[in-house]
């Protein structure tokens, strides 16, 4: 005789396919880029540099928010936890106009298409087949019909 509690408990999640981990993998370094960025910036606004024109050290903060949770979504993604994906989507999204500009607005394409290309590559992994399943939740047996009046039946 099966109890209540193995009645409702919540089915063991599949683990993460490799694109999500490597995904997650870059996201990581992608955050990790952004709090060495607010930390070169809280030494340069320490060493005395002019903060009339920009607050050198207002913009650390926002990097190191902001580089801090793209890092923990990153760190998300690589062990499994479905709430990365969405923050690192929205990051990848956030990089490609950058990326443009750098390569095609600044004129260093040296430093824009190689970021392109990165956050590209973010959005392949975390969009392909496995990692939208997984990201479904794995629970899909196929696709939705439209043939049954009754609730949702895949």
């Amino acid at each position: 005789m099966s109890s209540y509690a193995d009645a409702v408990a919540v089915p063991s999640s599949p683990a993460a396919p490799s694109a999500v981990r490597g995904a997650g993998w870059i996201v990581v370094l992608q955050g990790v880029a952004a709090l060495v960025v607010a930390a070169a910036l809280v030494a340069r606004g320490l060493a005395g540099a002019d903060q009339r024109v920009v607050n050198g050290l207002g913009t650390a903060v926002w990097f190191a928010v902001v580089g801090g949770g793209v890092f923990a979504a990153g760190y998300a993604l690589a062990a499994g936890k479905r709430w990365g994906r969405g923050l690192g989507v929205f990051t990848q999204l956030l990089l490609l106009p950058i990326a443009w500009y750098l390569a095609v607005g600044s004129h260093q394409p040296a430093f824009g298409i190689p970021l392109g290309i990165v956050a590209l590559t973010v959005l392949i992994l975390l969009f392909s087949p496995a990692a939208v399943r997984w990201a479904a939740g794995g629970d899909q047996r196929g696709p939705a019909s439209s043939a049954s009046s009754g609730p949702d039946s895949r």
